[in-house]
């Protein structure tokens, strides 16, 4: 998504249970700090998540994201390789995003997309 036309990111937690998103954040670089921002927001006890469930990529599988799985005891799940219907639930929260709340927007800052988000 563009915020005064540079690229930014969007990362959010989706609870499989009732796909309620319970966490959330935003930034310029799509990296461990995006996703460690978005548990930050959590208003939960993070204790009480018991996996974490995500692609392959790089910003998932690092050192930031094993200390911060381990804290809190988190499982991790990693989809196989080439198998989209891993990831249907968050592919299918990203579509509602965009087309309900990106497409319909314009952000002057990352402040803004913060409390938009």
């Amino acid at each position: 998504m563009k915020v005064q036309h540079q690229w930014h990111y969007i990362w959010v937690l989706v609870d499989l249970f009732n796909r309620e998103m319970i966490g959330h954040s935003a930034g310029p670089n799509k990296d461990a700090a995006l996703i460690s921002r978005a548990f930050a927001t959590v208003q939960g006890d993070l204790h009480q998540i018991q996996w974490f469930h995500t692609d392959r990529g790089s910003e998932f599988k690092n050192e930031k994201m094993n200390e911060l799985l381990e804290t809190f005891k988190i499982g991790r799940s990693l989809s196989m390789k080439g198998c989209p219907y891993d990831n249907a639930v968050a592919e299918a929260t990203y579509k509602v995003m965009k087309t309900e709340f990106v497409n319909q927007m314009e952000f002057q800052s990352l402040h803004h997309l913060e409390i938009e988000l």
